[in-house]
This record gives structure tokens, C-alpha cells and sequence, in this order.
């Protein structure tokens, strides 16, 4: 550009990465039900909200999940067990995050999986977030707090015991069947997060 016959240089502006594109271009994926509805397995619902490291909600962001079904199958055809995948199974879903920062989906309480290298896996919840900003998307697990195998799973294993609640779904007073877990970016309660 010029300007009485100079070249002036245009300040740089900031960047966006990523979004905020997920409620305007991606809604058509959006699904918050990991299995129809009479899927074998105990129907479990989990709820929770994402925060930065101020503890301040991080709207239009999408978290994906994938799962085993109660059976320890995954609805993927990597998954070479011998056994078929409970009809009526998907096995991922994808929620957005609202403006206060929450999320919400309907699933069923997974079963264990054959662990990399021999073992069992606990029970758990692969979570992957994607939001602006960021050029790789995190990601997370989520376990379950009232889940006697979690002190065998060779992942947590390797997570330091003072983290692992970071990782823990809780069921809430008087629902059982209704978990929180939220995700915290940063800070003293930050998330663990896996680099894969």
C-alpha cells in the first residue's frame, strides 16, 4: 500500500488457528449419543465443562469421544477380538461446548479392552478436544471413580497419583447413572493430557 508515495507496511493482525467455526460448520456431525437408546450395557450420561487456566469457560469447542462398548468391543474395524460389536452401538460422539463452557452426552458404561503389549485396560472414555487456537487437538481419558480396576490399568499406571482425579468421572449425589468431569486447560487442576 502506499501513502504520499511511500510503501507503509500493514500491522500484523492476530491469528486464529482454529474457529470459532464448530457450531456454524461442523453442526451437522454433532451427536450426543455414543448408542441408541436399549443398547445392552448400563446407560450412563456425562456432563462436565471445559475451563481455561482462569477457570473461565471455553465456548464453541468440540469434544469427541470414543469408547468400547460394555462388552470391551470398539465399533472399529482395528478392533480384531473375536466377538461383534453390541447392535445399535456407534461408539464416538461428538458434543459442542455451550457458552458456559458445557457438554453433555448419553453412552454406556464401556467394558475393559485388551491393553497394548497384554493386560486389561479399566474401564475408560477416549476424549479429544478440538478448539481455537490450538493446531493439534488434546487429548484426555476419561475413568470412572467407583471403578475397582482403575489400580491395575497400566495407562494410569504412569499418570502420578496425585493427577488422577483429574481423570476421574464422578457420579453425582443421587443419580449414579449421571457422571461430572470437567476439563481444565491449565492451572494447579489441569487436566492430564496424552501425547499420542
Amino acid at each position: 500500500m502506499e501513502a504520499n508515495g511511500r510503501a507503509t507496511a500493514l500491522p500484523s493482525t492476530v491469528s486464529q488457528t482454529v474457529g470459532p467455526y464448530f457450531h456454524i460448520g461442523l453442526s451437522w456431525m454433532f451427536s450426543d449419543r455414543v448408542a441408541d437408546a436399549g443398547v445392552e450395557g448400563r446407560p450412563i450420561a456425562i456432563q462436565g465443562r471445559l475451563l481455561d487456566g482462569d477457570r473461565q469457560p471455553v465456548p464453541d469447542a468440540l469434544i469427541e469421544v470414543w469408547q468400547a462398548d460394555a462388552n470391551g468391543k470398539y465399533a472399529h474395524p482395528d478392533d480384531e477380538q473375536e466377538r461383534r460389536v453390541t447392535p445399535g452401538f456407534r461408539g464416538y460422539a461428538r458434543v459442542p461446548t455451550n457458552d458456559e463452557g458445557a457438554f453433555r452426552f448419553m453412552t454406556i458404561k464401556p467394558g475393559r479392552v485388551p491393553a497394548p503389549g497384554g493386560g486389561v485396560q479399566a474401564p475408560h472414555i477416549v476424549v479429544a478436544i478440538f478448539m481455537r487456537g490450538l493446531l493439534r487437538h488434546l487429548t484426555t481419558r476419561i475413568y470412572f471413580a467407583d471403578e475397582s480396576t482403575n489400580n491395575a490399568d497400566p495407562v494410569l499406571q504412569r499418570v502420578p497419583a496425585a493427577r488422577w482425579g483429574t481423570l476421574l468421572a464422578r457420579s453425582l449425589p443421587g443419580d449414579a447413572d449421571v457422571f461430572e468431569w470437567n476439563i481444565v486447560l491449565q492451572g494447579a487442576d489441569e487436566t492430564v493430557f496424552f501425547d499420542l
